[in-house]
């Protein structure tokens, strides 16, 4: 099978779930390749935007084909920006194909921008799309306004595209009733997490609990609000001397949260670190602790489980995405209840049982095998309905 993947967001704006499904869908046997288009910003991104190559590249990441090309947004426009990207991803798609000829699937990471351009890509080339969808509400709120209040016409394009995609693929079950409100149901859906590589990920014996403090790792960037530190630093005030709280992620070293954990001397604060570094803090962790407000299916937690320790999490984390064994659930924004669980969380010792509960619904055999089964679905269907008209 031919498969083009198109990722709205890419390194150096993250997007490697799309990278991990490229690699278990190659290793799985198919023909794949990655068109991605990056969009830069002139505030945040002001080094790149002015120094990015204009031209298309090619590289390769991980052994995948990646064709690669940065827009420069214009600030405030988002019609135009939106319009731009939908543009220059067909452009780049029509080059491609005039390389190694269509696709039989296209499939988009998101569907803001991706899933729209997959839409109009799916129109000229008479082949189905797919949209894997990533995004919560929250997210979309905080770009657009509460009940999206600010440019509804791009609400309103993307709900179309889920209803013309084959099938949208939230990463867990919950996430389609958390992107009702935005975009009806109106549209074929089937959960499949994202990937966890189960083999870096692996299960390893922790150090003897001996002359030592009990280490909790959180991996989560700097959003204090959304990633719950606040409550988190509550409930570190309701254990003893005898924990150790490492805190990892994108502006995790930063004043406003070495702030919020003051005077805690048991707290240590790693910043944003790489894959091998995500690794090596779970491997010398007891125990992952998540008390977010709004999450879709954090990885991390599957990533901490994976290498046998056990977790804390809240239940922002749908049921669907739950797994029965390993973790401890409590409710958002309590911080009584997350450290009592923290708590009972130091008497459970790492354990294979967990690694395997995560192999078996996110390795990246069992991910590719699901999306194989997906894609070769929608080609059949499609075909089929072509055949009719």
């Amino acid at each position: 099978m031919h498969i083009l993947e198109l990722p709205s967001f890419f390194p150096p704006h993250g997007g490697l779930f799309c990278l991990e499904q490229a690699k278990a869908l190659k290793q799985a046997g198919h023909e794949v390749r990655i068109v991605s288009i990056v969009e830069l910003s002139v505030t945040t991104d002001r080094w790149l935007y002015l120094t990015a190559p204009w031209r298309e590249e090619r590289r390769e990441m991980d052994g995948i084909e990646v064709f690669g090309q940065y827009m420069r947004a214009v600030p405030k426009e988002v019609h135009r920006n939106v319009h731009r990207w939908i543009s220059l991803c067909c452009e780049a798609v029509e080059r491609y194909v005039r390389r190694y000829g269509k696709p039989d699937v296209l499939h988009a990471h998101c569907c803001k921008s991706a899933g729209m351009a997959a839409r109009e890509l799916s129109r000229r080339l008479g082949i189905p799309f797919v949209i894997t969808e990533h995004i919560p509400k929250g997210l979309f709120e905080r770009d657009f306004g509460e009940g999206w209040q600010r440019h509804r016409w791009l609400m309103n394009e993307m709900k179309e595209a889920y209803e013309a995609a084959d099938k949208v693929v939230p990463v867990s079950r919950e996430l389609v009733d958390d992107l009702t409100p935005f975009f009806g149901r109106a549209y074929q859906y089937q959960a499949i997490s994202n990937i966890i590589d189960t083999d870096f990920y692996s299960y390893r014996e922790r150090t003897s609990l001996a002359g030592r403090p009990f280490r909790f790792c959180c991996l989560a960037v700097a959003d204090i609000h959304r990633k719950g530190y606040d409550v988190l630093a509550e409930a570190m005030k309701h254990l003893g001397d005898d924990v150790e709280l490492h805190i990892a992620g994108q502006g995790t070293d930063g004043r406003a949260l070495r702030q919020l954990f003051a005077n805690r001397q048991n707290v240590r604060f790693h910043g944003e670190l790489d894959r091998s570094d995500v690794r090596r803090l779970l491997l010398e962790s007891d125990a992952l602790v998540l008390p977010s407000r709004s999450e879709v299916q954090p990885l991390v937690l599957l990533e901490a489980l994976s290498t046998g320790i056990p977790a804390v999490s809240t239940e922002c984390v749908g049921p669907s995405a739950r797994l029965a064994v390993g973790c401890r659930y409590v409710p958002v924004g309590d911080a009584c209840a997350l450290a009592e669980a923290m708590r009972a969380t130091m008497r459970i010792k790492p354990s294979p049982e967990f690694s395997e509960a995560v192999r078996s619904i996110a390795s990246p055999q069992v991910v590719a095998k699901k999306l194989t089964a997906l894609f070769e679905d929608a080609i059949g269907r499609y075909s089929s309905f072509a055949e009719r008209i």
